[in-house]
């Protein structure tokens, strides 16, 4: 199984894709995600959603909405309700990981692979075969 995070943006107008790409795939979501991470002693939070892959294909599709949104776990954000509202109408809860910053990585791709390294031991998503 190959996964693969696909980027969307930074939290801002994607979310509202992110959560339309959840209503016209609902049968194809496997796990919804928040991401907490922290910078510069701020916390910023990442949206995500793995869908199943369609047919016999071998592939996950991850989307993501990376680090935008500020996070502060006494006030509700706007973005994040928005969000966690769409996972719920899916029947669904977002699963919360604290992870480190992305900024730490000379890529996004390397945060990326660290990030399929934690779900894939988490078993949020199967293993590569």
């Amino acid at each position: 199984m190959i996964q693969q995070f696909i980027e969307l943006g930074q939290g801002y107008g994607d979310i509202f894709e992110l959560c339309e790409l959840m209503k016209t795939n609902e049968g194809r979501i496997h796990h919804a995600f928040i991401f907490i991470s922290n910078k510069d002693d701020k916390s910023y939070a990442s949206l995500a959603v793995a869908f199943k892959p369609v047919g016999e294909s071998k592939f996950m599709p991850i989307y993501v909405c990376r680090e935008g949104i500020p996070y502060d776990s006494n006030k509700r954000s706007k973005r994040l309700e928005i969000f966690e509202e769409a996972v719920s109408q899916m029947g669904r809860q977002a699963n919360r990981l604290e992870v480190k910053h992305s900024s730490i990585f000379s890529e996004a791709n390397l945060f990326y692979q660290y990030l399929i390294g934690i779900l894939r031991l988490n078993h949020y998503i199967p293993p590569m075969h």
